[in-house]
């Protein structure tokens, strides 16, 4: 392996300290664990103009969100809805701060995160319908918030970009909210993936395949589940009519494969999508800005490719 050098110190750091898979933790361990790296790991957040907590209903009552409002910007505001990751067990809104405070000055937009519900407490579909009553609470109050209804984003990483993706397939069935664009960050996009690097990545110092399998255990009732286009927007039976998409993966990660292989099925279907691999490092650098610069470029491309479609100006699909 041909780690990032920043990566390469991180990795022996981990070993040095003889760190343990979240897996093998109890849940409320792996929680406190993940929640701890992340905000090691994201660096000092960016400040922001406004940040407003708000509890907002759910579909099992109340249902908690946090609104960020750019530095700078005019109103009315495009708007991200981003889901934090977590493989549906681990995160909160919490864990995605950073991100959205990054993505809400450098997109230019208002940046909302939603507190779904957790596996395995609350297995699917609970997070993929809070995270929709969120979706729909931003358009619906887009006027209070000083946002613009018809310039809807989603976004979301790793289990988040899983449910970012479904929210797109939700939406566009059900008549709205219109959504202009998706960012999906190595999202989990098919549940029986049988790809290379679902199989090559497997070093317990890393987010590796007994963690994708952990992640999907917490999720689902059944294996049966793992079927619905809403847990593996892979096996959508159409992926057309879904907004322009930027999907960013990691080289050394067991979902690389399969995000890669979503971004190719949008593009079939004549989605615009911009779709890149990080080189040399793994799950999570999305999160990591503060130590990994590939984590900061990888923020600054999303926020270009989100303030672009907001913009309106859409890409076409780039080479396969």
């Amino acid at each position: 392996m041909a780690f990032d050098p920043q990566l390469q110190a991180l990795y022996d750091q981990r070993a040095a300290q003889g760190a343990r898979p979240l897996y093998e933790m109890t849940l409320d361990e792996a929680r406190a664990a993940d929640l701890a790296a992340v905000q090691a790991d994201a660096g000092t957040p960016e400040p922001v103009r406004e940040v407003l907590d708000e509890s907002i209903p759910g579909p099992a009552g109340p249902l908690p969100v946090r609104v960020y409002r750019p530095d700078a910007g005019p109103d009315p505001l495009p708007v991200l809805v981003y889901f934090f990751g977590g493989g549906w067990t681990l995160g909160s809104i919490e864990t995605s701060d950073a991100i959205c405070r990054s993505l809400a000055n450098g997109a230019g937009c208002l940046t909302i995160a939603v507190g779904y519900r957790l596996a395995p407490e609350n297995k699917f579909p609970a997070a993929l319908h809070d995270c929709f009553a969120g979706l729909r609470w931003a358009a619906d109050h887009a006027a209070r918030l000083g946002a613009d209804p018809s310039r809807i984003a989603v976004g979301g990483d790793s289990a988040g970009g899983n449910l970012a993706a479904a929210m797109t397939l939700m939406a566009r069935d059900a008549g709205g909210p219109a959504i202009r664009a998706q960012l999906l960050v190595y999202p989990n996009t098919d549940y029986l993936a049988d790809t290379e690097s679902r199989r090559e990545n497997s070093d317990p110092l890393l987010f590796n395949s007994k963690s994708v399998q952990w992640y999907w255990d917490n999720y689902l009732t059944s294996p049966e589940d793992g079927n619905n286009p809403l847990v593996s927007p892979l096996r959508a039976s159409s992926h057309a009519g879904l907004p322009q998409a930027l999907v960013i993966t990691a080289e050394y990660d067991p979902l690389r494969d399969e995000g890669e292989q979503y971004a190719q099925r949008l593009r079939d279907s004549g989605v615009p999508v911009e779709s890149t691999r990080y080189p040399g490092v793994a799950h999570g650098f999305f999160a990591m800005a503060g130590t990994l610069d590939a984590g900061s470029r990888a923020l600054g491309q999303a926020a270009a490719y989100l303030r672009t479609a907001f913009a309106g100006d859409l890409r076409g699909p780039d080479p396969a």
